[in-house]
């Protein structure tokens, strides 16, 4: 969920290492698409607005069905950790980003909480 609030809130529309991959400069994007800065902010409220639910969401999951142990919540978490913050983990793997190891470290409660349902603990 924080990481939502931080795309919602905090995170600029382009980073130091989006200017590397893209090998750009601030300067020459703001000439040639000086409206790609606001678009792109508008983006990642969507993008942070998804994330905070999906971490809204894992927490109720957590709560509910998988303290149960609902007939296939275990398939619907490891469904979601691969197509959330796992694919945003490889995703900036595979562009080389700053981020990487930070976002690998979110994936790895998710994990944990695979592990440890498989393992009725």
């Amino acid at each position: 969920m924080a990481m939502g609030i931080y795309f919602i809130f905090l995170r600029p529309p382009l980073l130091p290492e989006d200017l590397k991959y893209m090998g750009s400069s601030i300067a020459e994007i703001q000439n040639n698409l000086p409206r790609l800065s606001g678009w792109l902010q508008k983006v990642f409220w969507v993008m942070g607005g998804y994330i905070l639910t999906t971490g809204l969401l894992s927490v109720y999951v957590a709560q509910t069905t998988f303290r149960t142990r609902a007939q296939g919540s275990l398939v619907m978490v490891l469904i979601s950790t691969v197509t959330s913050i796992s694919l945003m983990a490889v995703v900036n793997f595979m562009i080389g980003s700053d981020f990487k190891w930070v976002l690998t470290a979110f994936v790895l409660p998710w994990i944990v909480a695979l592990i440890l349902y498989c393992f009725h603990k």
